[in-house]
């Protein structure tokens, strides 16, 4: 029987490109680094009022990442997506969809992270 989910992997090409973004545009934090027993680099991206975490991996002499589109994506909620848009635009980071409403009256929008991962953005209808 399954206890706990722990954490979501996706492997990257570029690791401190990727920490970078997850730290700059969505004010993520590092938990912890390490090497894997098969040498990939790994970084655990802690997500606020979560216990699960994301991990990056960048494994070295492996093919290049090409994400294909709408294969996968993270959401998160922010309580102000017009103000959370803007803190992106500043920083240089642009939405790649939306704003949309959706039918239960809550805001989203996507922006893509390197390797062209989806991030959903979901500001909850009130």
């Amino acid at each position: 029987m399954i206890k706990k989910f722990l954490h979501t992997r996706m492997r990257v090409n570029d690791l401190e490109r990727t920490v970078k973004f997850y730290e700059d545009a969505l004010g993520l934090t590092v938990a912890r680094r390490h090497t894997s027993p098969r040498g990939a680099q790994l970084v655990f991206i802690a997500v606020p009022n979560s216990d699960e975490e994301i991990e990056l991996c960048q494994l070295a002499n492996s093919p290049s990442v090409q994400v294909q589109p709408d294969l996968m994506h993270l959401a998160f909620e922010v309580e102000d997506l017009e103000a959370f848009a803007a803190a992106l635009k500043k920083k240089g980071y642009a939405l790649s969809d939306g704003p949309t409403k959706t039918g239960s009256g809550s805001v989203i929008a996507f922006i893509d992270a390197p390797e062209g991962y989806e991030i959903e953005l979901i500001q909850k209808a009130k």
